[in-house]
C-alpha cells in the first residue's frame, strides 16, 4: 500500500506541519491540500461537519499526496474504524485520560492479532493501494490527546502504551483542565505554568520514544514548538485562516480608501 509519509519523515528526523479542516466541504479541503502541509486533519469532533462530509474531504485530499488524518468525536471504536475504512492514515482521539483508554484506541486501529479492528476497508482498499490488509497496521498513526489534569497525572502510563504512536496536545482544553478554569481556553500559551506542562508532556513522549504533536494558532508559535522538539505542529485551520484573511483584506481596503476600518465589525454586530 501507499506508505505513510509522516512516519517516513519522522524516521528521517523531520518535523511535520499539519493543517486543520473544520469546514465540511470537499473543495475547501482540496484548496488546503495544495498549500504545502505534510498532513491534514478532518475534525469530526468540533468541526462543522459529519462523517458524510469527511468522506468527500478525504477523497479531495488524496490527489495532493498529503497524509489524511481524522480527529474523531470520542473514543468510539465504530467511528475510529469507519474513519480508517474511509481512507484516514491517522486518528487523533480526544480526551484520553488513562492508559486503558489509550490501549483501547490502539486496539481499535489495528487488525488481529495486534488489535480488534474489523476488516472492511471499503474505500481504503482502493485509495491506499494494494496489500492494505497486510500493511495497514504498520502505516496507521494513533495520537492520544492529552487535555485534562487526569491525563497529565497518568502521562507516563499513557505514553508507555504498547504501539501508541504519539500524544497530541489540545492547549485549550489542557488549560481549562490543569488550571480548573482559572485561565481561559486558547492556543499559543505563554504562561510559565502552561509552558511547563506542555514541556512536561513533550518530555514524557520523548522518553517513551513516541511522537509529540501540538495544536498552534500562529506560525510563530508553531516554529517555537518545533524548536522545543515537537514532531507535528498544527498551524491554525481553515476557519481561522479564512476569517483572518478576509478581515485583513477588508480592513486594508478600508484603510487604502480612507474608510472607517471598524465600521464593518460594527455593522456585523448590529446584524447588517
Amino acid at each position: 500500500m501507499i506508505s505513510n509519509a509522516l512516519k517516513e519523515k519522522w524516521t528521517n528526523g523531520e518535523s511535520t506541519l499539519n493543517g486543520w479542516l473544520s469546514i465540511g466541504n470537499s473543495f475547501t479541503a482540496e484548496i488546503m491540500a495544495e498549500q504545502g502541509y505534510d498532513s491534514l486533519t478532518v475534525d469530526i469532533q468540533h468541526g462543522f461537519l459529519d462523517y458524510n462530509d469527511a468522506k468527500g474531504m478525504l477523497q479531495a485530499i488524496r490527489a495532493s499526496h498529503v497524509t489524511p488524518m481524522v480527529r474523531v468525536p470520542w473514543l468510539d471504536p465504530g467511528i475510529i474504524m469507519k474513519s480508517l475504512d474511509a481512507g484516514a492514515y491517522g486518528v487523533i482521539c480526544p480526551m484520553i485520560n488513562t492508559p486503558e483508554q489509550a490501549s483501547a484506541l490502539v486496539d481499535s486501529m489495528r487488525y488481529p492479532p495486534y488489535g480488534s479492528r474489523s476488516f472492511g476497508p471499503t474505500r481504503a482498499n482502493i485509495s491506499a493501494g494494494v496489500n492494505y490488509a497486510s500493511e495497514a497496521n504498520q502505516n496507521m498513526v494513533s495520537f492520544a490527546m492529552i487535555e485534562t489534569a487526569e491525563a497529565v497525572e497518568n502521562l507516563n502510563a499513557i505514553c508507555a502504551t504498547k504501539d501508541l504512536d504519539g500524544i497530541y496536545i489540545g492547549p485549550a482544553d489542557l488549560t481549562l483542565g490543569v488550571t480548573k478554569g482559572r485561565l481561559p481556553p486558547s492556543f499559543d500559551r505563554e504562561e510559565p505554568e502552561m509552558i511547563d506542562v506542555i514541556k512536561q508532556i513533550l518530555a514524557a513522549a520523548k522518553s517513551h520514544n513516541i511522537r509529540a504533536g501540538i495544536h498552534c494558532g500562529t506560525p510563530q508559535y508553531a516554529a517555537k514548538a518545533i524548536g522545543w522538539g515537537f514532531d507535528l505542529t498544527t498551524i491554525s485551520g481553515d476557519v481561522r485562516l479564512l476569517a483572518a484573511s478576509a478581515r485583513a483584506s477588508v480592513n486594508q481596503t478600508r484603510e487604502f480608501a480612507g474608510l472607517n476600518v471598524n465600521s464593518s465589525v460594527s455593522n456585523a454586530k448590529n446584524g447588517y
